[in-house]
């Protein structure tokens, strides 16, 4: 992943907060939209981009588009990097190989233990029982 060339692949869309607020929030577009189209990214190699179509297959347009917005801040700067930020986590993320787990039988020590264990409970429940008249 090549962040220099993804960075200048973004395209920003500023645009005015949704709900409540005054006289700022009706005037000011602080609220950021972020679009990273992965298709047609220089950024990332083919096997990157399969594997980012696979893992964020929700979070794509129908044109292959991340769509990622920030509205926390009053600051439209401050909102940027937040929405950048979270852009790169999420590449970062989805792009981590997972480790093969590789299946492992339990110790003879620790089979033996947990039969002990099953015949002292069987034993004591046993132990509860009426006894027998007969």
């Amino acid at each position: 992943m090549n962040t220099a060339f993804i960075f200048q692949e973004l395209t920003f869309k500023a645009v005015r907060s949704s709900g409540a607020g005054g006289q700022h929030v009706n005037k000011v577009s602080s609220k950021i939209e972020l679009y990273f189209d992965v298709m047609n990214s220089q950024g990332l190699s083919q096997e990157e981009k399969d594997l980012l179509m696979s893992r964020l297959a929700n979070r794509f347009s129908k044109e292959g588009v991340i769509k990622l917005n920030s509205s926390s801040s009053r600051s439209q700067h401050r909102n940027k990097n937040i929405v950048i930020k979270q852009l790169f986590e999420l590449l970062k993320e989805s792009l981590v190989i997972q480790k093969k787990r590789i299946a492992t039988k339990p110790s003879r020590r620790v089979v033996q233990r947990r039969l002990e264990q099953k015949k002292r409970l069987s034993h004591k429940k046993s132990m509860r029982a009426k006894p027998d008249l007969d």
